[in-house]
């Protein structure tokens, strides 16, 4: 589990273009005070506001993140992002299993969602279906509490 105490960072597209920035604020912040946003588009990572396609998967930025010391990723498959689809559980999944702290972003719709999500091993970022009154935030908290 992920506890957010102090001040954290998010880093995301410096994180594809800049690999040595990444490894410049692990040195200086430490990985429980970094986070790093690996946006993908049909797997590869999506940079600048999802505007562009980088060559580079999800999956291997977030290797390399991780061989960098970094701990938490935050995955938000872009094609799914507010459509109340349902989030990439395989793809959170397999970030997680690379032993990294997930927290999957883009697509939550139900209850279900969640309990696929803590299943996988994440956590999530919901966002539309609380404004839609889908469920509430207690019953959302609630669930991954189960």
């Amino acid at each position: 589990m992920l506890a957010w105490g102090a001040t954290r960072v998010v880093i995301g597209t410096k994180a594809a273009t800049d690999p040595a920035l990444v490894g410049r604020l692990l040195a200086r912040h430490g990985p429980d005070r970094l986070a790093v946003g690996i946006d993908a588009k049909n797997g590869q990572v999506a940079v600048r506001g999802w505007t562009e396609v980088f060559d580079l998967t999800a999956m291997q930025l977030a290797e390399r993140v991780h061989a960098q010391g970094a701990r938490t990723v935050i995955y938000t498959d872009v094609a799914r992002d507010g459509m109340l689809t349902g989030p990439d559980v395989a793809g959170a999944r397999a970030l997680a299993d690379l032993g990294l702290n997930v927290i999957a972003s883009g697509g939550v719709a139900s209850l279900d969602d969640l309990r696929a999500v803590r299943a996988a091993g994440s956590g999530a970022i919901i966002g539309r279906a609380l404004y839609e009154g889908r469920f509430t935030l207690p019953e959302a908290l609630a669930c991954v509490a189960a």
